[in-house]
């Protein structure tokens, strides 16, 4: 019986209007095999909650340029918990700035990739924190 795939959902919370980086992290995660739900621009962390209980995801990527990730991020988290799916992964990217990063870890989001980060790194990273036995 082969494995089942890695389930992302990737999701542009908040009013940020810019995708092409989490359009380019999605199609590199499913082209390296996982599943990919974009859930598309101005999501509210509720509708990505949501959508990733609904997907059965075990990874939420979250994007935000526009300077409000220690709310949105924070919220995801929260919620996932609330609704006892704090076993999904999450990890953020965009313009985050380096200061923010270790707080944001302390409010539950596994890691940060900030500009400059290869679409090699994420899948690399994503395959090595989704645990095989899930």
């Amino acid at each position: 019986m082969s494995e089942s795939p890695i389930r992302v959902v990737v999701a542009k919370p908040g009013l940020d209007g810019h995708d092409r980086g989490a359009k380019v992290v999605a199609r590199a995660l499913r082209d390296a095999g996982m599943e990919v739900v974009y859930t598309g621009l101005h999501q509210t962390p509720e509708q990505i909650v949501e959508a990733a209980i609904q997907e059965d995801a075990d990874v939420v990527g979250l994007s935000v340029l526009s300077g409000a990730h220690m709310t949105l991020f924070a919220k995801v988290v929260q919620l996932l918990e609330e609704r006892d799916a704090g076993d999904i992964i999450v990890f953020g990217g965009g313009i985050i700035p380096e200061d923010d990063i270790p707080e944001l870890k302390k409010l539950g989001v596994a890691t940060v990739f900030t500009p400059g980060a290869t679409t090699t790194e994420i899948v690399a990273w994503v395959r090595e924190h989704v645990d095989p036995d899930r």
